[in-house]
């Protein structure tokens, strides 16, 4: 119940950044008399997207491990695909550039926390440790190297957006080494000296649905947008 706890709490401390982050991009973008319809569209879309989480992932129905995979479909896939229609619309938008562009970089060490309920994971039976930064999942590592890169980049008046944006590409790829994994342990367990797939169906289960649902899909949606958000600030450099 403590590590349910953990993964519920984790998730809604990153929706209650998210929507302060978003707060401060529509106080710096839009008169007040929009404000607050802005402000609103956005804690309602994240509230029906955790309602419908909650439902879907108390069902039976994406609790197989046929092929194409069900959670994947009903819980990520609509993620990644709002993510890539908001941020194309959104590309040149003006209230992009009033993105806070450090705090969206340090965003990311959020992850560290998700390993860390990933090893407690492994321990209580939840997770294989090839998932995990026991077995092949370097995402912590990713994610300690943050505030690190963070320092760096950051230092002084003038900000190295390139090396920022390469780190954002670079988080982008680590977590799809994440999914490989979590995949491959599912349909490929072969690989990891299994004959059968290694990620119990409960780990797809709500809460621990989460992470596929909500947690990987905000740190993409965090990248691609800081991405936009640099692409558009090193255009105005030149």
């Amino acid at each position: 119940m403590t590590l349910q706890l953990g993964y519920i709490i984790l998730t809604l401390a990153v929706c209650l950044l998210l929507i302060y982050f978003g707060f401060v991009v529509i106080n710096r973008s839009f008169d007040e008399s929009r404000r607050n319809k802005k402000k609103q569209q956005l804690i309602v879309g994240i509230a029906i997207w955790q309602v419908y989480l909650a439902i879907m992932g108390s069902m039976d129905f994406i609790q197989s491990y046929s092929f194409p995979p069900r959670f994947a479909l009903t819980m990520i896939v609509p993620a990644f695909i709002f993510t890539g229609v908001f941020v194309y619309k959104n590309r040149n938008a003006e209230w992009l550039l009033n993105l806070p562009t450090k705090q969206i970089f340090y965003f990311q060490s959020f992850r560290i926390l998700v390993e860390s309920l990933f090893v407690a994971s492994v321990a209580a039976g939840i997770l294989h440790k090839e998932a995990s930064i026991e077995g092949y999942n370097y995402d912590m590592v990713y994610a300690i190297t943050v505030p690190i890169v963070g320092l760096v980049a950051f230092h002084g008046d003038n900000f190295n957006l390139r090396l920022v944006r390469l780190w954002n590409y670079l988080g982008l790829a680590v977590l799809a080494t994440v999914i490989f994994v979590f995949m491959t342990s599912i349909y490929k367990p072969e690989l990891y000296g299994a004959n059968e797939p290694l990620l119990p169906l409960e780990a797809i289960t709500y809460p621990y649905g989460l992470v596929a649902g909500c947690l990987m899909p905000i740190a993409v949606f965090m990248h691609v947008l800081s991405i936009a958000h640099l692409n558009r600030l090193i255009r105005q450099e030149k």
